[in-house]
């Protein structure tokens, strides 16, 4: 049978090793950077396969935003209070009913030392911060709300305080400036980094990951790692079949955030016997709080029923929408809250009344149920109060100028971004688990080839991702290079061709 991503070679069927290495690594975005970085600086030879020209992968496409707590400058100086143990209790509420409690803990008491490293690799962050609710900053500030700190009911265990640190930069997409950082730091360290690299299968020994089948200038080349094997390959955003069969929520949207994010590292990892948990979680967001008046705006499903306390970060929000029976939702805006969405998200005027029976009857809904729970809604927003969703106070303002608006958020049609949160399961120190929670010998994973930090689409907050990524990367790298070099075939080794 041919290798394949489902089928691993074996390493008796390898005729010719034509690289060594210590520690061979699967994908250049920031995961991939950090792991190939520690692995050098402990000392391993790495060589790291980029299927694509360069580094970047979806880390490149995000603001550069990553969830740091515990009590950093930027907190300090704008006089927030923050703990280590508010932190993980945040971490573990927003992890959902699985979440990674050994995870949580580690990065939790280690947040402020790896923002350290960060600085110490060149990332800048100006250490100032943005009030209000902000998808990502346009100026070059640092710390921002960037999840549900301030909404129930994770406000009710874990004291809030901002934790989102953006690099600095000027308008929005700073994860290119932080994949350019974090190369120059791994090109610095020794690795070598080969590109236009396609990982095709996994070379095993017995139940121990051995190597790595490369695609390179049309020839496969069997590439020999000594230590181990990490997959950073991305999660599977870009991959309909994956989506269909895991996700089928996330296959209703058209806008994924990825690049090469085809699930080929989660595949070769479950081919390997790992095991792959929670692959139906996926972070979603429609940019619906820009502008910021709407914000103050009241979400209904097609049956005219609130569903969410709609202060919650904006992807927690988005994602409870897809829940919602029907294709669409609506926001409801009055007079005083109303104002043009971005043209980015997608959302048309569904309905215009004088009252709210007129556009509960535009909308073509049974009478007294939306105007029923504006009704609701309007006489607790008067008093400050949510008994329903419990919303904050601060965001409970009464719809009553005329005239009234129903905006449509369609979930095929309209901005739904999303990418994929399920993964193969790994210890804390990036080993790939199988189904017993035994190590796979010789392969490790990290960021969202991974299950991590964020492993829950209704808790996901802006930063999780490249915290998750950027961390247990470090760790899955220290692991692999102080991983005992296998000597099961190395005796077979014949003729290495150079890698150049």
């Amino acid at each position: 049978m041919k290798a394949s991503l489902h089928h691993p070679l074996q390493a008796a069927d390898v005729i010719q090793w034509d690289h060594h290495c210590d520690v061979a690594v699967v994908g250049f975005g920031a995961a991939g950077a950090c792991a190939a970085l520690e692995a050098a600086r402990a000392g391993a030879s790495v060589t790291l396969f980029e299927m694509a020209g360069g580094s970047g992968g979806a880390s490149a496409l995000s603001g550069g935003e990553i969830y740091i707590g515990g009590g950093s400058d930027a907190q300090t100086a704008a006089g927030f209070s923050d703990s280590a143990e508010a932190l993980e209790t945040y971490l573990q509420m927003a992890g959902g009913p699985d979440a990674d409690a050994d995870k949580c803990a580690l990065y939790a008491r280690n947040s402020l030392d790896h923002y350290q490293w960060l600085k110490d690799q060149g990332v800048p962050y100006k250490g100032t911060y943005v009030p209000g609710k902000v998808i990502e900053p346009t100026t070059d500030d640092t710390l921002i709300w960037s999840g549900s700190e301030l909404a129930w009911p994770f406000r009710e265990q874990a004291a809030p305080a901002p934790r989102g640190h953006v690099i600095q930069h000027e308008g929005w997409g700073g994860g290119r400036k932080l994949v350019d950082i974090l190369e120059a730091r791994t090109v610095e360290a020794g690795v070598d980094v080969q590109c236009n690299a396609r990982v095709t299968a996994l070379i095993m020994d017995g139940r121990a990951v051995a190597g790595l089948v490369v695609r390179q200038d049309g020839q496969e080349r069997c590439i020999r790692a000594t230590r181990g094997v990490i997959l950073c390959t991305g999660g599977f955003c870009m991959n309909e079949d994956m989506l269909r069969r895991y996700a089928p929520h996330a296959a209703k949207l058209n806008d994924p955030i990825g690049v090469n994010d085809n699930g080929s590292g989660i595949e070769m990892g479950m081919a390997a016997g790992g095991d792959a948990i929670h692959l139906d979680e996926f972070f979603s967001t429609c940019p619906w709080i820009m502008p910021d008046s709407l914000a103050q705006g009241v979400f209904v499903n097609v049956a005219g029923n609130r569903f969410i306390g709609e202060d919650a970060y904006h992807g927690r929000v988005s994602r409870t929408m897809l829940d919602q029976p029907g294709g669409h939702v609506y926001l409801l805006v009055d007079n005083a809250t109303f104002a043009q969405p971005l043209d980015i998200a997608r959302i048309e005027i569904a309905a215009v009344g004088e009252s709210w029976e007129e556009v509960e009857a535009e909308l073509g809904m049974e009478p007294e149920t939306l105007s029923a729970t504006m009704r609701v809604y309007n006489r607790n927003a008067a008093q400050g109060r949510d008994p329903l969703f419990h919303r904050g106070p601060e965001f409970m303002t009464p719809l009553v100028e005329a005239p009234f608006a129903a905006l449509k958020l369609d979930f095929s049609t309209s901005y739904f971004s999303f990418f994929t949160l399920g993964g193969l399961n790994t210890a804390p120190t990036g080993e790939v688990l199988d189904r017993g929670g035994i190590p796979v010998p010789g392969l490790y994973a990290a960021g969202r080839a991974s299950c991590g930090l964020p492993r829950w689409g209704h808790g996901y907050s802006s930063g999780m991702s490249l915290a998750d990524c950027t961390f247990f990367g470090r760790q899955a790298g220290l692991s692999a290079a102080r991983n005992e070099p296998a000597d099961a075939v190395s005796n077979r080794s014949i003729d290495v061709v150079s890698a150049e």
